[in-house]
């Protein structure tokens, strides 16, 4: 038993010393990717979101991809502002299409994939993002009935309401400090709101690599059947990713360590792809769709997901381009004087300067925005979903979800 104890104590030091070192090989790119993305959520209109999404034609589907694009990368974000385009009036399809894009579409994405993982997983996920929104826009209508649909319209308590104030542009914006403050905002509320997700996804693939054998992965994913291993290798993908509970960019590190244990190229990207379909993602869908269309979506979602990645497979398959080397180590096992150490120096300066703009946003004159005191996810007061007053002090929502688990968790005495 003693011998036993030290051999899983090992173990364990071993995940976290690999969970550690992942997280090393990929902090300069976190840092760019969430400053990228505080910078164009600080300069892009959610109202110019809201006002574009009527319909799931060509050109509100491009729309809703371009602002999915620059919008944030967080799984549980996408979906409360999904509900919230659905909800002021876009069409279901196109807010749903919207997710897509946010979640599979932004830089902060690539670049971790290109950094952890390879250049081939970087570009597949950008060839295989446009298919999943192609298959979605083509089928969604025919899934998500008008009746469904209306059902959950008014379920939600929806309109059409998509006006909007006069909004400043580019030149008025880049030149107030309070935006530079409010980019910092949105750079340092994303990475509170990801933090669980992104420690979760490192240790849970710190783990996988070290305390799951190769034989294990082998057993569950199908190998040297040909195009059947493809084929099953997407399917399971998704559900790997609905049961792991790891969603947003915290699947990277743990789709590296799947792929280190033998899971073929399209199943890696299926299972990137389904960061929208993980458990408690299906339970707050249920809170908002209701169970009928949220079946719905788990059906049409996991489809789209594992054909896009079995398309990604066989177009890199065409060119010769899908990776074989399958490295024993998914990254290097300690502190090496290289150009990621470099980076992350330099990057770690960058990031003082975010938190310095993020401390200082009420003297810059930031005060638009608020923190969702839940979720840590930053939103603009004036277009927040919810929000609660107590003691004269409010509090404002990304999402309803968010409100009444706030309300639940209150204490008596603020209640």
């Amino acid at each position: 038993m003693t011998v036993l104890a030290f051999i899983t104590l090992a173990d364990i030091g071993e995940s976290l010393r690999e969970a550690f070192f992942m997280f090393w090989a990929t902090l300069w790119a976190l840092i760019l990717g969430f400053t990228l993305s505080g910078i164009v959520q600080a300069f892009v209109s959610r109202a110019q979101m809201q006002r574009a999404m009527g319909d799931h034609g060509p050109a509100a589907v491009a729309r809703a991809s371009g602002f999915g694009m620059v919008s944030s990368s967080c799984s549980y974000a996408a979906t409360a502002m999904g509900k919230s385009l659905f909800q002021k009036g876009a069409d279901f399809t196109t807010a749903m299409i919207f997710m897509f894009a946010s979640t599979n579409l932004v830089l902060e994405l690539g670049i971790l994939l290109l950094v952890l993982m390879g250049w081939q997983f970087a570009l597949a996920e950008f060839i295989g993002g446009p298919i999943m929104i192609v298959l979605l826009a083509l089928t969604g209508g025919v899934v998500f009935t008008p009746r469904i649909v209306k059902a959950a319209r008014l379920r939600l308590g929806g309109d059409d309401d998509v006006s909007v104030a006069r909004l400043a542009t580019w030149r008025e914006r880049l030149a107030r400090k309070e935006s530079w403050a409010d980019a910092a905002s949105y750079s340092i509320a994303d990475i509170k709101m990801l933090r669980r997700e992104l420690v979760i996804g490192y240790v849970v693939a710190g783990l996988l690599t070290v305390l799951v054998p190769t034989e294990v992965w082998n057993d569950v994913f199908m190998q040297g059947h040909g195009w059947l291993t493809s084929v099953q290798n997407v399917i399971i993908g998704p559900f790997i990713a609905i049961i792991s509970f790891v969603c947003s960019i915290g699947n990277v590190p743990m789709a590296a360590a799947l792929w280190h244990g033998g899971i073929s190229f399209g199943g890696v990207i299926s299972f990137i792809f389904a960061d929208l379909i993980t458990l408690p993602l299906l339970l707050i869908y249920r809170k908002y769709y209701g169970p009928a269309l949220t079946l719905r979506i788990l059906g049409l979602f996991w489809a789209v997901m594992a054909i896009a990645g079995l398309a990604v497979e066989g177009i890199f398959a065409l060119f010769g381009a899908v990776p074989t080397s399958r490295p024993e180590a998914v990254v290097p096992e300690h502190f090496t004087w290289n150009y990621t150490t470099f980076l992350n120096f330099v990057f770690l300066g960058v990031f003082a300067v975010l938190y310095w703009l993020y401390r200082s946003r009420a003297r810059l004159g930031s005060d638009r925005y608020a923190v969702d005191p839940m979720c840590g996810m930053q939103v603009e007061k004036a277009h927040a979903p919810a929000r609660v007053t107590r003691d004269d002090a409010t509090f404002w929502f990304c999402s309803d979800h968010c409100k009444e688990a706030f309300v639940r968790s209150a204490a008596p005495e603020t209640r």
